[in-house]
């Protein structure tokens, strides 16, 4: 099964990520286990899920504590990495 989606990482993101020695344990999840499902369907699946109000461009995607905000662009399809938060603060 080919690949339809193609990754990319915001420069909000790459930072949070460069900056955070801690969040390395997550990233390589993200990339090795998420990032393969994102590029298959990244609008259904167990961990994912649409937000709502005037956040519906985006969808999340749970990682034990951690979420994972994502756009999806269906034209050019491509998902933009938004963010990595902690659930306590990530809708805040």
């Amino acid at each position: 099964m080919s690949d339809r989606f193609k990754i990319a990482e915001t420069e909000t993101f790459s930072k949070l990520i460069a900056q955070n020695n801690n969040l390395s344990r997550i990233y390589k999840k993200i990339t090795d286990y998420v990032y393969p499902i994102l590029r298959q369907n990244p609008f259904f699946g167990p961990n994912i899920k649409r937000l709502k109000g005037e956040l519906s461009d985006y969808h999340r995607y749970r990682i034990g504590d951690y979420r994972l905000f994502y756009k999806v662009d269906n034209e050019k399809v491509i998902v933009f990495i938004i963010n990595l938060a902690p659930r306590k603060s990530a809708y805040k």
